[in-house]
């Protein structure tokens, strides 16, 4: 690319998170000054220690921070940056920005506003695509209607339906409706969610695909007439219509449908005006490959563009850079070359076993694979907090390969010498959904998650993990100041070592684990079983734990008496509960009592001293929209009262103690 264009001097990253730090690498490998902007949760955020300079937009909630147009514009002023650049999610679907950069003599790093608005808008965007002849779903035209004319409207479309916003994405408010009672409670619904995720509550009716595929095509336009499409990506798998896995080119897509559906998209982005990079969504039937429908356009770089990169050997983020500052592509769709495959894993903090619920946290410990064919976007490192009031993404785990299945090898690879200590995370789900004989074969659609996620959430803390959760906490004693033998683990006595006990609660699981020895040379003993021979190595948060002669290598980290435990991409999360004295009852005494998500503690039924019996509420907590009731595990006394009403809380967090008394 030698073209003669001025490049800006700055680029203000109007995001967080791993796409931030993404955008910045390539500013930094282009020249060109990096700005970054911070609410005050992510004041020490890596991508803010990235960048070149830092502007404090405001406090944690988006509309006070992120959101702010008027913000983002004055923070790019105060700087000198003479460009923004939105990333995904946040303004960078909103032409107010783009208006507000022109206004201010600031480059926006996008398309036009009146694209965005265009294609922002599901409605008008379905008429402008019928008129260039990119092909639609079958559904309502405009978004205008009420409840009884799209009542009226699925009657003529046929059942089922999908039932979509208007405006927004990221699968908010969308619902497939089957059964014409339920269609008038759906759209209230969808109504609802609606106006509160967008301001906006009108509604769309399409008929929804049978076992649908979601295909997509990148676009890049200049200003200079060019347009080209960079192939497709399949992003099939799901969870509650947002991507989790995405790659490229799609497994079920043959030349003549590649050819025809890139074709479509060019055409889509002339018939906008677009300008930059953008991608044209389609839905296909699994059971018509050749039959796609035009679903949306999402105007801005997606989560899923890595794929594309290493497919195509292009960077898309300096091309959103160059054709924002006046180049001209310098390829045509004929010198467009794609090289072996791809596949992306979004790890996200969140709990698969308990339907995606978001976590949270401050990330204890982290690592990640490096390595031929493996590239990794994060937006975190130890000591990250990772708050509730933004999209849980942590990072992207991508792998590159000769053919699909040497990408899925080395992603599965990949993924399982990652770790995030301190919140449980959908890592171990995805390693677990990438070996699905489905997922193997290419014969996915966007319902398989939803289909298969029983088997993929594992139920309960496998005795190895007990074992290195003992021998990891028989080390920590260990390089603790020890004052006299009394001090040493399991106490000191005459003849053979004693036993330590631990009671390790979590995942379903409920184990007394004795230790005997040392770190180095250590039995482990689970319920009561027969002794496991065990020994660990440890660097840092590393241990490398050989039991019964099996090696196995665990990311661990403790906090309080929670203990967190990662191998091959699964995270357990260990508490331990009060410390026995050797030979003591496992069960003797209570335990404490634990956030099972984060939320907010509406009510506190109890204090400090207070008797209570089992199943007696104590907190209530606010989650989800829904209230959860927490009982008494046990009777006994309230002890270490750590919250209030209107306190924000984490997942795992210990709000009581219910004390009974030892045993005789």
């Amino acid at each position: 690319m030698t073209e003669a264009v001025r490049l800006p001097e700055a680029v203000l990253v109007a995001n967080r998170g791993e796409i931030a730090v993404r955008i910045i690498r390539t500013l930094r490998r282009m020249g060109v000054r990096a700005v970054a902007v911070y609410s005050d949760p992510d004041a020490d955020a890596p991508h803010v220690r990235l960048a070149d300079l830092a502007v404090r937009l405001g406090p944690a909630p988006p509309a006070a921070s992120y959101l702010d147009v008027d913000r983002v514009v004055a923070a790019a002023q105060s700087t000198g940056a003479d460009a923004v650049h939105p990333g995904y999610g946040f303004l960078s679907e909103n032409p107010e920005l783009p208006r507000a950069c022109t206004a201010a003599g600031v480059v926006f790093v996008g398309p036009p506003a009146d694209a965005i608005e265009t294609m922002g808008d599901k409605a008008r965007a379905r008429r402008v695509m019928r008129d260039a002849g990119v092909p639609v779903v079958p559904g309502t035209a405009s978004g205008d209607l009420d409840d009884a004319a799209l009542l009226a409207a699925a009657d003529d479309i046929g059942l089922p339906v999908m039932v979509k916003p208007v405006a927004g994405g990221g699968g908010k408010g969308m619902a497939v409706v089957d059964d014409r009672e339920r269609l008038a409670e759906a759209l209230q619904a969808a109504r609802r969610q609606a106006a509160s995720a967008f301001g906006d509550d009108r509604i769309l009716l399409e008929r929804f695909v049978a076992r649908p595929r979601h295909i997509e095509v990148q676009v890049l336009a200049d200003d200079h007439g060019s347009v080209v499409h960079l192939g497709e990506r399949e992003c099939s798998l799901q969870r509650r219509h947002q991507k989790i896995v995405e790659e490229a080119p799609s497994p079920l897509l043959d030349a003549a449908t590649r050819a025809a559906i890139g074709a479509s998209a060019v055409a889509a982005a002339r018939a906008c005006g677009y300008r930059g990079a953008g991608t044209v969504e389609y839905i296909v039937s699994a059971a018509q490959p050749d039959t796609f429908y035009f679903l949306e356009m999402n105007t801005r770089l997606q989560v899923e563009h890595p794929v594309t990169e290493l497919i195509s050997g292009l960077d898309l983020v300096e091309w959103q850079i160059r054709i924002a500052a006046g180049a001209p592509l310098s390829f045509s769709q004929d010198q467009v070359a794609m090289c072996g495959h791809a596949v992306e894993a979004r790890v996200y903090a969140e709990d698969p076993s308990r339907n995606f619920l978001p976590t949270g946290g401050t990330v204890l410990a982290y690592a990640e694979p490096a390595g031929h064919g493996v590239r990794v976007d994060s937006g975190v490192r130890a000591g990250t907090a990772v708050p509730r009031v933004y999209d849980p993404l942590l990072a992207k785990v991508i792998a590159h390969g000769p053919d699909r299945t040497a990408a899925l090898r080395r992603l599965d690879a990949a993924l399982g010498r990652f770790a995030v200590l301190g919140m449980q995370t959908n890592t171990g789900f995805l390693r677990r959904l990438l070996d699905h004989a489905s997922v193997r074969s290419g014969d996915i659609d966007t319902g398989l998650v939803g289909r298969v996620l029983d088997e993929l959430t594992p139920d309960t803390v496998p005795d190895h993990v007990l074992a290195a959760a003992a021998l990891a906490h028989l080390a920590a004693l260990e390089r603790e100041p020890v004052r006299s033998t009394f001090d040493l683990p399991g106490g000191w006595r005459l003849g053979d070592p004693a036993w330590t006990p631990l009671r390790l609660v979590g995942g379903r699981r409920d184990a007394t684990v004795h230790i005997q020895g040392s770190s180095v040379a250590a039995s482990v003993l689970i319920d009561g079983g027969a002794p496991l021979a065990a020994r660990a190595t440890r660097d840092a948060a590393v241990v490398h734990a050989q039991l019964d002669g099996v090696t196995r290598t665990y990311h661990c980290a403790e906090d309080g008496d929670l203990m967190w435990i990662a191998h091959r991409g699964d995270v357990w999360t260990l508490r331990q509960q009060e410390r026995l004295a050797a030979g003591g009852d496992a069960d003797s005494r209570g335990g404490p009592v634990i956030a099972p998500m984060p939320g907010a503690v509406t009510a506190v039924h109890v204090r400090n001293g207070d008797t209570v019996t089992t199943g007696q509420p104590l907190v209530v907590l606010e989650a989800m929209k829904m209230e959860h009731q927490l009982l008494a595990p046990a009777d006994g006394v309230v002890r270490d009262l750590a919250v209030g009403p209107g306190d924000q809380v984490e997942m795992e967090h210990k709000l009581l103690t219910v004390e009974t008394p030892a045993a005789d």
